[in-house]
Order: C-alpha cells, then structure tokens, then sequence
C-alpha cells in the first residue's frame, strides 16, 4: 500500500556524497551518484557519476569514473571516461587514462597520461566483488 518505488540510477545523479575532511577510509567505495572527497582514502573507488577530490583531499588507488575534478592529491591509476579538470592545487602521480584532459597551470602532474578512445562503459562492483557492466 505505501511502497516506496525504488530509484534508478538517473535519480541519483546530481545528488551528491561527501567525506569530509578529518576523516580516513580504508577500503573500496562504489557509488552511483557524485562524490566529494575531501578526506583520505586508501583504496578504490568507482563511481558513474563525478568524483572530486577537494583541496584537503587524498586518495591512494584506483578511481574509476565518468568526470573527475581534482585539486588536492592523488597516487595510483585513475581512469576518467569523459573529462577530467586538474586544478592549480592538485598533485597527481601514477597512470592516468582519460577522454579529455583540462591542466591548469600549478599543478604537479607526475603521470603516464593515456588518452581513451570513445567509450562509455564503466566496470562497477556490486560491494560483493562482482562485477557488472553499464552502458549508457
């Protein structure tokens, strides 16, 4: 009778998570909406919607998103299937795969930077280590 319809993924886009700063994560974070990070985490993360990485940010992993805003610090592999924006106040180091690249003057990029070819498929794991397959 008062059944709450379950949203889809297109609900939750434009709604954002936050990590705020002081706090640390150990562990993988999936998510289907955006993300604003501007604590510390150590490990994975994969996302279908924009991650950014705040000022006071870091992240030591693998990032697997569609747009990614970066201006605090990131080390590992990042792979942005649309476009990803690296502020002035960023660090980054490590492997880098992208659609389109926006660097401003100031940041420190310490990266192989690999351009993808047109591809709009994302692999995200369900929290149970499977792994499933979007298009869009």
């Amino acid at each position: 009778m008062f059944e709450k319809a379950k949203k889809s993924g297109t609900e939750l886009l434009g709604k954002t998570n936050r990590i705020v700063e002081g706090t640390s994560i150990i562990g993988d974070i999936v998510s289907k909406a955006d993300f604003r990070l501007d604590g510390e985490l150590i490990g994975n993360f994969t996302s279908q919607g924009k991650l950014v990485i705040g000022p006071s940010g870091i992240v030591k992993g693998e990032i697997i998103c569609h747009n990614a805003d970066i201006e605090g610090e990131f080390q590992g592999k990042l792979k942005v299937l649309e476009i990803l924006n690296i502020k002035a106040t960023a660090h980054i180091h490590g492997e880098v795969l992208v659609g389109k690249l926006s660097i401003e003057p100031g940041a420190e990029f310490t990266a192989t930077c690999s351009m993808l070819a047109n591809t709009k498929e994302v692999t995200l794991k369900d929290g149970k280590g499977a792994e499933q397959k979007q298009k869009e």
